[in-house]
Order: structure tokens, then C-alpha cells, then sequence
């Protein structure tokens, strides 16, 4: 059987024509085509590399997702918190609420716990935020003074 393939290209100015292609194979066996090992290693090799990308890609989406909630949760925590700590509302104790950043809403509670020095209090502001079905969550403390 011959075979015979287009030479040639209009871009390096080569003359187009046909020609015979040279079978290397012994006995006239087919040029062309893939062995059933090289389709089943090839089979494999897709079996193993396509679910580790795609792992890959969601893992790297995770992380995305995670640091920019994360960050706009600090953003709400240190909000919260300085505006316990303008208007005095620190002092009631425990507290708790929703904060809209963007298009999230997190909750955040306040916790006012004692410190080692006398008149000196901690506030805690815990921001709360879900990240592909996971709860996280962001903490900021600061020292108050009860005696003012």
C-alpha cells in the first residue's frame, strides 16, 4: 500500500506537491496509528494526572477564597473593634452581631476577659466567616482601661 502526504508551505515559498512517504516497518506493516500499550500508558498516565490537576485547581481556589475573606474579616474585626472602643460599648460586656463587608455579612461577638495588671482589661473581637462549607475565623485584642 503506498501512503502519500502534502510537502511543502506557501509561507516558505516550497514547492506544494505530493509525497510518497518511506514505510520503515519490515514485511509492509502499517506506518501509522498507536499500539494498544501506548493507548493503555497513555490511559493511565490521563487516570493519575487529571484528578491530581484538578485537586491542584481547587486547592489553589480554597486558598483564594480563604485569603480574601480572611482579609475582609480582620477589616470587619478591627472596625468592630474601634468602634466598641469610641463609644464606650466595650463596657457591657459580652456582645455579638453581623458586620456587612461588601457583599458578606460575618458575625462578630466581643469578650472583655481580665489582665494581669490592675485597672487593664482585654477586648476580644472574634470575626466569624465561612469558607467552602469550613468556619474560620478571625481574632483582634486590644488593652483597655476600666478606670476611665
Amino acid at each position: 500500500m503506498k501512503r502519500w502526504r502534502w510537502c511543502g508551505s506557501h509561507a516558505t515559498g516550497w514547492p506544494m506537491r505530493w509525497r510518497r512517504m518511506k514505510c520503515r516497518h519490515p514485511h509492509g506493516r502499517s506506518c501509522a496509528g498507536f499500539t494498544l500499550a501506548e493507548v493503555l500508558a497513555a490511559l493511565v498516565f490521563m487516570a493519575i494526572v487529571i484528578p491530581v490537576a484538578v485537586e491542584g485547581v481547587r486547592i489553589a481556589s480554597l486558598a483564594g477564597q480563604w485569603g480574601m475573606r480572611r482579609a475582609a474579616a480582620a477589616r470587619v474585626a478591627e472596625r468592630v473593634l474601634n468602634e466598641l472602643m469610641v463609644t464606650g460599648e466595650w463596657r457591657r460586656g459580652v456582645q455579638s452581631g453581623q458586620a456587612v463587608e461588601g457583599w458578606q455579612v460575618f458575625e462578630w461577638e466581643s469578650r472583655l476577659d481580665s489582665w494581669w495588671e490592675g485597672n487593664l482589661r482585654v477586648l476580644t473581637v472574634r470575626v466569624r466567616f465561612p469558607v467552602q462549607e469550613q468556619e474560620s475565623d478571625v481574632v483582634l485584642s486590644t488593652l483597655v482601661d476600666v478606670s476611665q
